[in-house]
């Protein structure tokens, strides 16, 4: 089986999404396979689910494709601060994986989105990296080495990408924004194959 990096994510009006596809160029660049995977909303009303396979976009994720990445980048809208519910109920089914230690060792970042510049990015990234934590993941963020972190006027975080939608939740990534979601993409192929390799 090829190697891969699962882009884990939840997007409710495409911000995230964008930002997904920028985070898989950037593990593509590596050589690496970007494996793009969302997850359904959550009802509700408990009896309604989604149909197995959604409209459009990405797939919906299984156990399985997390338990075979290499790596894993996860993203979801900022709710409160926190990140958003289906993303959350999601994660809240792998206590299968982190019995048997799955993910331990691997490579993980976050990513991120928000209506206002100061609308909780950086407390999501961080509440996002402490289920990645037990997991035993290795976690990793995007360093001041790349210029685009010094430079943004929008989105963008040392904890992770981030875009920031603003007022008319517009989805369209800036330059930065782009940059430093390919950044974060290549760090983890990158330190993938080096993880795999030791």
């Amino acid at each position: 089986m090829t190697d891969y990096v699962l882009v884990l994510y939840y997007s409710r009006n495409g911000s995230v999404a964008n930002l997904a596809q920028q985070v898989a160029r950037g593990i593509e660049s590596t050589g690496m396979e970007a494996r793009l995977r969302t997850v359904p909303a959550v009802s509700a009303n408990c009896e309604a689910s989604e149909p197995a396979i959604p409209d459009q976009g990405a797939p919906y994720a299984t156990l399985d494709d997390l338990a075979g990445c290499q790596g894993l980048a996860l993203g979801s809208p900022t709710r409160f601060g926190n990140m958003a519910a289906p993303l959350k109920y999601f994660i809240d089914q792998t206590s299968e994986l982190w019995m048997k230690g799955t993910l331990i060792g691997k490579p993980a970042g976050v990513f991120s989105a928000t209506g206002s510049l100061h609308g909780g990015q950086e407390s999501t990234l961080l509440s996002m990296m402490t289920p990645l934590f037990h997991h035993g993941m290795v976690l990793a963020g995007v360093p001041y080495s790349e210029a685009a972190l010094l430079d943004t006027q929008s989105g963008g975080t040392p904890y992770g990408p981030t875009h920031v939608s603003g007022s008319q939740g517009d989805p369209a990534l800036t330059e930065h924004e782009i940059t430093l979601a390919r950044a974060l993409g290549k760090r983890l192929a990158l330190l993938a194959r080096q993880l795999k390799a030791s």
